[in-house]
């Protein structure tokens, strides 16, 4: 694995560099560090503008073919453009589900009519996208969805009609559309019978409930769905066999973007240091371990990652055949927490108490109490585990329940 940057991809770093630098100014400025996890409430509509201010300078979709609206870039460019994005501490992006996932997930798997509909309104940002997967009977147990979808003919021609309940949604509340995975097929069980659809949101049949975080704000929601009806069309791959296409958006979800998380962890770590040094508690030789320790984590971290993208780069299927977006997702959610745990610590009574106004958290408490749910959403660290085990060992498979259980929060 070679992990130098050749002369095109230093020069593709100076010009991104540049960029954000000429342009995180005026109004834009004083964005940065706004929105991302447990701070998606954060100036949204100036984000939103600051989204599709990327978008018209063509820094939106970059992995994309230019046949579909993207610049084509190499990974290795893409993983540059998120790890100068993340140290410009420039402001969370508002339309990461539809480019990230929904985006590549219609070029893998949609028709041309769908792409053509869909992906210029996610290039330019002005059509926003949540998650319709988690259920709360299903959870992690993503295979236990019972939203139920069918097919009825009426004066608008024929259309889906869904009923069912999602949960965990995160930014349904800001959303146009959603991509639902829903039981078509009456009788199906588990991985049969489910399909892939796109529902509008600005509908009867549709209710949105924010949930309110322990962080204080509402990033994810509850969402009714009674009587929601979509196009006949709006299904992304073959009725009935959304399975297979849930599961290729789910790739899509661990990608280059993890090294630009992992430069926004090492920001993260550092204001735990400077506190740590400010207060006097770096000077405990047990808790500077816990920092130091911390530190070569992520740098483990940091270079797994790109061992991984290396194979993908040279064509090697080992690294997603190996469970490495499993392995990659329990290292960095267990690790964050534990930063967070760390944070506090280092706080120490400070960290007991809100700022002047009540709930007034500081970015630690914040950092603490949002990590907690990290080795949960996104697939729980059990499933993880169990998909490691049984895919990746072999060994044998878990007794399953006869009956559907409540499971924690999932994929969202």
């Amino acid at each position: 694995m070679d992990l130098s940057y050749s002369a095109e991809e230093q020069a593709f770093r100076t010009e991104v560099r540049t960029w954000l630098g000429d342009h995180l100014t005026g109004d834009f400025a004083a964005l940065k560090g706004l929105g991302g996890p447990g701070r998606d409430h954060e100036a949204h509509d100036e984000r939103l503008a600051w989204n599709q201010h990327l978008a018209a300078h063509g820094w939106t979709a970059l992995g994309w073919p230019a046949e579909h609206g993207g610049r084509g870039l190499s990974l290795m460019q893409q993983v540059i453009f998120h790890e100068e994005y993340a140290r410009a501490d420039a402001p969370a992006r508002v339309n990461h589900l539809g480019e990230e996932l929904l985006g590549p997930t219609l070029i893998a798997f949609g028709t041309p009519e769908q792409q053509q509909r869909f992906l210029p309104p996610i290039v330019a940002a002005t059509e926003l996208w949540c998650q319709g997967y988690s259920e709360p009977g299903a959870g992690s147990d993503l295979a236990n969805v019972q939203t139920r979808a069918r097919l009825e003919t009426g004066p608008g021609g024929e259309q889906w009609v869904v009923d069912g309940q999602k949960v965990w949604t995160s930014l349904a509340h800001l959303s146009q559309w959603c991509f639902v995975l829903a039981r078509t097929e009456p009788g199906s069980q588990r991985h049969e019978g489910l399909s892939f659809l796109l529902v509008p949101l600005d509908q009867e049949g549709v209710e949105v409930r924010p949930i309110e975080q322990i962080t204080g704000g509402s990033e994810f929601n509850e969402v009714f769905l009674t009587g929601a009806r979509t196009d006949a069309a709006m299904v992304v791959g073959e009725p009935g066999r959304g399975w297979g296409v849930a599961m290729g958006l789910l790739g899509f979800e661990r990608g280059v973007s993890t090294l630009g998380q992992q430069v926004g962890f090492a920001r993260e770590l550092e204001t735990v240091v400077e506190r740590a040094r400010a207060n006097g508690s770096y000077d405990d030789p047990v808790l500077r371990d816990r920092l130091a320790q911390a530190t070569v984590e992520l740098e483990v971290m940091r270079v797994n990652a790109l061992r991984g993208l290396s194979a993908v780069t040279a064509g090697s299927d080992s690294a997603a055949g190996g469970g490495a977006a499993s392995i990659a997702k329990l290292v960095w959610g267990g690790w964050h927490r534990r930063l967070g745990e760390l944070a506090m610590q280092v706080a120490g009574a400070d960290g007991l108490t809100a700022r002047g106004a009540a709930y007034d958290l500081d970015p630690h408490q914040r950092l603490f109490l949002f990590s907690r749910a990290d080795t949960i959403y996104g697939g729980s660290d059990e499933v993880q585990r169990t998909i490691l085990a049984e895919r990746v060992l072999g060994l044998p498979r878990e007794p399953r329940p006869t009956t559907p259980t409540t499971s924690t929060q999932g994929a969202r």
